[in-house]
């Protein structure tokens, strides 16, 4: 189980940074868990599936860059860099990117992701955000 679990969560980080929705869509179970670094969650795939699409317009280039993986049984803990370019109308300043270290801990359930957390500092885009505001 381990070693499908890591490939679970690695096809879904390259989902993630083609900002393929469908692709992650198709990886997550219908009752899938988001929990952000807030400890905010959103339940279902559907739901996800909208939140992942709003996010990819406000950060068009958001990627993953993973460092670091372990796992345990249905659990891949995931360790490196999120980044990418805080827009407001699809254009890419380079005065817009930031880029954090991050935390992901996914759970594996039948070949799917049943909860994706994130654990990053969320502050390099806020500035961003509340800059523009």
């Amino acid at each position: 189980m381990t070693e499908s679990s890591i490939v679970v969560a690695q096809q879904f980080i390259r989902a993630i940074n083609r900002q393929d929705v469908d692709a992650m869509a198709e990886l997550m179970t219908g009752e899938h868990r988001f929990v952000d670094s807030l400890g905010d969650v959103v339940i279902g795939s559907a739901a996800m599936r909208a939140g992942w699409t709003g996010y990819f317009r406000m950060v068009p280039d958001y990627t993953i860059a993973v460092e670091e993986t372990y796992s345990d049984g249905p659990v891949v803990i995931m360790l490196g860099t999120a980044q990418g370019t805080y827009s407001t109308d699809g254009s890419l300043k380079p005065e817009s990117r930031w880029s954090t270290p991050v935390a992901l801990r996914a759970y594996i359930e039948e070949g799917k992701i049943a909860e994706w957390r994130v654990y990053a500092d969320n502050e390099p885009i806020r500035k961003l955000i509340t800059k523009t505001d």
